[in-house]
């Protein structure tokens, strides 16, 4: 599909990758890795053409279609709906719809044969493009990435960011391109979406090109990794987790390799060294020293993998009760968003917040941190200090700040070795501390935030999204420094690696309702699993090997009344079905009786032709809404379809 041979591209006088060479294929499932500030971002613009490479070529297949996420479209402003923001995936298809509806209007379609002929023509096209199915297609793919019916006709400036950001992103699936460029696409999205975006693409026909900080969703897809390191592509067979274990061999045989190189150059330099003043041995002296001039010197290799190599005290040990919450009533206007909550938090519990967006969790954790007014209370224990963070603090960094002016009073007190080992931790080596913070990328002034709010010594951290923007030796550093930390934390994320690695409590909204679960967040998924096939019992799911988890005694009442539930559900989708299968065979019908010769000059009974198809789209795109909704509800209730 594309060849990228020997390409490099230089940036303010460094090399970010050079003389390189890469090959994409059809059916490729690559997942591009790399430190922030290797070049990633780069690559994909490369292979959009919106940057040319300062050497070498790049070779595409004629006609080759590239989608690429385009985060510049989230700020798109022009009164579009989300549904027709979406549909510009359709552009020659709603180009051909609005020709034919022209063509249907025009005063002289009974008596032109050249317009009747044209509008034959376009019709054909526009049913080989799936035309008449294209708002059922953009509502299902909406549907999947989190938006509810109500929402597809609002406004697409109405939206934050986050969920214009998915608006582009079914916009781009809808266009089925070749090769897909998906640049950290689960930033903003929900487990849910994450869950329905990795079956979307299981199931995708072309080839991508994956960048993403997480773990399990690059093992979950990606058939191959590229490293890009050094400045070149290295590629590896297999998920990410294969790719570890591949890159610690080449990592000892390229320390071999370069350790044999330095014993060798060391035993040259003493030869010349001993014997640069013997005439005798002065041709083999200078036959030495032009070796060493034309050595092509292997580097040393580098640690990939981050280690924290520090520890963040608390600045005074709590109370043994850290919070009690009662929450009788969190609303905003007419939406409720949690009631009837009583939980408490002790002193060493580390919680993971999760569930889908939209339904409080932010909202929550301001409430916890006394930002949120509510009906309730929320009391904090005897010696506790709190410390917040949410992606909004990152607008509160001073822009003229460099990183250690930034951290200053922490400096005072603990000193600029103590901070400089900090930024370290994070990432920020020798010069780098004392770059401005308005240089710095989205992903280095979360790592800055991060550090700020570890370093406060709080005993309570709140910390909301913590993992947005950061690449995967920052997660991997951020979830070192919370395994180590001796204080309490709650945390919101949908990064499921970085969750199995801190959390030993899980919280969750279900009914409004704010609930917990007592154990880890891998229990947690298996007693959700458990709880879903409970109507399954010819299909158990195997206790996970290591675990000793108490499966939850069934409530045979409440049973029965889920398995009545199931049936209607069940009942109601081979209804909906039915239904859609019977409107589909008349389309077809009436599609085959308006393409029959004998109709061409028939053009009132076209026209009526022509209403009744648009009525039974309507109809079909309304129950193919239904099933939607059903299929879901279907997934939440544990209905087998």
């Amino acid at each position: 599909m594309i060849t990228l041979d020997n390409i490099g591209f230089e940036y303010s006088g460094r090399w970010l990758f050079h003389d390189t060479t890469l090959q994409i294929k059809e059916g490729d499932r690559i997942g591009l890795i790399g430190r922030n500030g290797t070049g990633k971002s780069t690559l994909l613009k490369i292979l959009t053409g919106k940057l040319r490479p300062v050497e070498g070529q790049v070779s595409a297949m004629k006609g080759l279609k590239i989608g690429s996420l385009d985060q510049e479209m989230q700020s798109l402003n022009n009164g579009e709906t989300v549904i027709q923001v979406a549909m510009k995936a359709f552009s020659e298809a709603l180009t051909l719809q609005k020709e034919v509806e022209d063509l249907l209007s025009h005063p002289d379609l009974n008596h032109d044969t050249t317009l009747i002929e044209q509008l034959s023509t376009k019709q054909m096209a526009l049913e080989a493009l799936d035309g008449y199915n294209l708002e059922p297609k953009a509502g299902s793919i909406l549907a999947g990435l989190g938006f509810k019916q109500d929402d597809l006709h609002r406004p697409f400036d109405e939206f934050s960011g986050g969920w214009r950001m998915r608006v582009v992103l079914a916009q781009l699936l809808l266009g089925e391109p070749d090769l897909l460029l998906l640049d950290e696409p689960t930033n903003h999205l929900d487990l849910p979406s994450i869950r329905w975006l990795e079956e979307y693409l299981k199931s995708f026909k072309g080839a991508f090109i994956l960048v993403s900080h997480d773990r399990d969703f690059l093992d979950r897809l990606v058939t191959s990794i590229v490293e890009l390191a050094h400045q070149e592509f290295t590629r590896y067979k297999g998920n990410y987790s294969f790719y570890l274990t591949e890159r610690e061999v080449r990592r000892d045989q390229r320390q071999r390799e370069f350790d044999n190189q330095q014993k060798m150059i060391a035993d040259t330099e003493r030869f010349i060294n001993r014997f640069r003043a013997k005439a005798t041995k002065a041709k083999q002296v200078q036959s030495k020293a032009k070796l060493l001039d034309k050595i092509d010197k292997i580097e040393a290799p580098e640690s990939e993998d981050a280690v924290v190599n520090f520890s963040f005290k608390s600045e005074i040990q709590p109370g043994k009760e850290i919070l009690q919450l009662d929450v009788k009533q969190k609303s905003y206007g007419q939406r409720l968003i949690v009631h009837d909550s009583k939980l408490n938090i002790m002193r060493g519990d580390k919680i993971a917040l999760i569930g889908a967006n939209g339904l409080g969790k932010s909202t929550v954790l301001r409430v916890i941190a006394g930002q949120e007014p509510f009906d309730g209370e929320a009391k904090i224990g005897h010696n506790v200090k709190t410390g917040f963070f949410a992606q909004h603090q990152l607008d509160a960094l001073s822009p003229e700040n460099d990183l250690m002016e930034e951290l200053g009073k922490y400096v005072h007190l603990k000193g600029e070795a103590y901070v400089r080992g900090i930024l370290g931790g994070f990432l920020f080596t020798g010069d780098d501390v004392f770059k401005k913070i308005k240089v710095l990328s989205g992903g280095e002034k979360s790592r800055v935030a991060l550090a700020k709010t570890l370093l406060s010594q709080a005993n309570f951290l709140m910390l909301d999204e913590p993992t947005n923007h950061l690449d995967i030796q920052s997660i991997q550093i951020l979830s070192q420094a919370l395994q180590q930390y001796d204080g309490t934390f709650v945390v919101v994320s949908h990064d499921r690696f970085f969750l199995r690695g801190i959390a030993n409590k899980i919280w969750y909204i279900e009914d409004q309702v704010l609930k917990e679960y007592p154990g880890n967040y891998e229990a947690f998924e298996y007693h959700m699993s458990q709880r879903n096939a409970a109507s399954k019992p010819e299909k158990p799911v195997a206790t996970p090997k290591g675990k000793d988890i108490e499966v939850p005694k069934v409530d045979f009442h409440a049973q029965k009344e889920k398995q009545k539930r199931q049936r209607k559900i069940k009942t109601d989708i081979e209804r909906v079905e039915s239904d859609i299968m019977k409107w589909e065979v008349e389309r077809k019908n009436l599609i085959d009786k308006m393409a029959d010769p004998s109709m061409a000059t028939q053009f009132s009974e076209l026209e009526k032709l022509q209403k009744e198809v648009n009525r039974i789209d309507s109809e079909l795109g309304k129950a193919q809404h239904t099933w939607e909704e059903l299929v879901v509800l279907a997934e939440s209730e544990g209905v087998e379809i």
